[in-house]
């Protein structure tokens, strides 16, 4: 067989890597990947503004490289997906690292060590790639660079340095280090970036062995889009459906309606999205978050308001990546064809939960505020306490009140329509379980106040009158909730 060689031609593929459609957050990342993969404790990422100068550096602990596994983690796609992997690698193509540095900037510095050993630099400067056309890896650092790696080498003598100079949009030639206007352009995208990896990196934040992740110097907090540990969160029978020799494990949640929540913790759960675009799946990867919010392309389901409240968390192998088309930069993924139906099931359940709640919090609130004539009781909650009162104002209340006019007919409607209509519904969705707002009748314990006697002195009336003494009727009336409860004229 002859054949030619056909090599790519470097400048086109830095281009072509360059253009892979990487964020700054989901680009920092994939660096953030690597360090884990490496079982690093504590990762830094650095943002310092210095005009055209300014540099981004992901600084980790881990294990560091040899001389020669750095040339080849800096080799574009050097461990391919066919590479084994350990069950803790992250990676699966093997150039996030090249493909997420020169989406963001021209120059790529890495500097690693093993513990106890000796440090080694390697740069890709992508104009002298350019200008050339060969693949040349720079030995070392220019003393600008040097200067930065010495200023955020780690204490621990080993680790790896992942350091971004010459910023894609920073190294313009109109760009100083006075343009107060784009120094907090680059702090805003250091902001995006702490809430990016707090969502991504959630569950490696959290733990007994959690990593220390920090965005210039503050401590990222992990955000659970499931509120996991929320008493109200209603969640869905687990399903592992079987794709191959693996197991892909479905979770759906369906979180509190707002009502329900604090401002503070309404305001957290809303997510770096917002309510409306982080409904949907949830898609792990060996616990990374690698797609957040989105419906997968199911047929007939798009974003609504109404379904915000669901969010179903879907944990794949990453042996299955084939199988779900895992992409370059690990933030999309197609659902296996024989799994969508059952995807597509789960959904439609999330979605239908996610619909009842908000819709019986919209009766609640059309209760609550609605016509006064309309309900025959009333349930509300101020002060955090649960109350549900016949309603005073319905006409069939009124009737039976009415002096003179009522009826035993009114009395039995009246019965019955409450029998009919207690707000078991209303009381659900206020009610918090496991929390100290059940209603406390009459006060709750201690002395009767003038409502609880009236009442009282009717049954004790009743009682009298239906044959039983007085001193029998107070005593019934003593084990009779919620007299048990209260102090008056029944208790000596």
């Amino acid at each position: 067989m002859t054949y030619d060689i056909a090599a790519p031609e470097p400048a086109g593929m830095v281009a072509s890597l360059s253009s892979l459609g990487y964020s700054l957050p989901a680009a920092v990342a994939d660096l953030v990947d690597n360090s884990i993969s490496v079982e690093a404790r504590n990762i830094d990422v650095e943002f310092a503004w210095s005009g055209r100068d300014s540099w981004i550096a992901v600084v980790d602990d881990g294990w560091g490289m040899t001389a020669e596994e750095l040339v080849t983690a800096m080799t574009v796609a050097a461990r391919g997906p066919a590479t084994s992997r350990s069950s803790a690698d992250l990676g699966r193509f093997g150039v996030g690292l090249k493909s997420a540095s020169f989406s963001q900037s021209r120059q790529l510095t890495v500097a690693t060590a093993k513990a106890g050993g000796e440090w080694h630099t390697r740069t890709w400067d992508l104009d002298v790639v350019e200008e050339f056309g060969e693949w040349r890896l720079l030995h070392g650092a220019d003393d600008d660079t040097t200067a930065v790696l010495d200023r955020v080498r780690s204490a621990t003598g080993h680790g790896t340095i992942v350091l971004w100079r010459r910023l894609n949009g920073y190294h313009g030639g109109d760009v100083s280090e006075d343009d107060e206007r784009t120094q907090k352009q680059f702090y805003a995208e250091a902001a995006r970036t702490e809430l990016h990896l707090g969502m991504v990196f959630a569950r490696f934040l959290t733990g007994t062995r959690r990593r220390n992740l920090r965005v210039s110097g503050t401590p990222v907090e992990p955000w659970d889009p499931f509120m996991g540990n929320h008493p109200s969160v209603q969640r869905l029978p687990i399903e592992e459906l079987p794709l191959g020799g693996s197991s892909i494990r479905v979770e759906a949640f369906i979180l509190p309606s707002a009502h329900r929540l604090t401002p503070e913790e309404y305001g957290r759960a809303a997510g770096p999205q917002g309510w409306l675009d982080q409904q949907g799946f949830y898609v792990y990867r060996r616990n990374r978050l690698i797609l957040a919010g989105d419906w997968l392309g199911q047929r007939g389901m798009r974003r609504e308001e109404k379904y915000n409240l669901a969010r179903i968390a879907v944990d794949i192998p990453a042996e299955t990546d084939a199988e779900w088309g895992v992409d370059v930069r690990k933030s999309s993924v197609v659902p296996p064809v024989g799994l969508r139906p059952h995807l597509h099931r789960i959904a439609r359940q999330a979605r239908a939960k996610a619909a009842d709640v908000l819709r019986h919090r919209g009766q609640v609130a059309a209760r609550t505020h609605g016509d006064p004539l309309s309900y025959a009781w009333n349930v509300r909650r101020p002060d955090g306490r649960v109350t549900c009162k016949i309603n005073r104002s319905h006409p069939l209340v009124q009737a039976a009140l009415r002096p003179g006019g009522n009826s035993t007919a009114d009395v039995r409607a009246l019965i019955r329509l409450l029998e009919e209509t207690v707000p078991v519904a209303a009381l659900r969705v206020m009610h918090e379980t496991d929390t100290s707002d059940d209603p406390e009748p009459f006060g709750g314990p201690g002395p009767a106040d003038e409502a609880a006697n009236e009442v009282a002195q009717r049954i004790y009336q009743s009682l009298v009158s239906g044959g039983r003494s007085p001193a029998a009727a107070r005593e019934r009336l003593r084990t009779m909730p919620p007299f048990d409860q209260l102090q008056g004229f029944w208790s000596g």
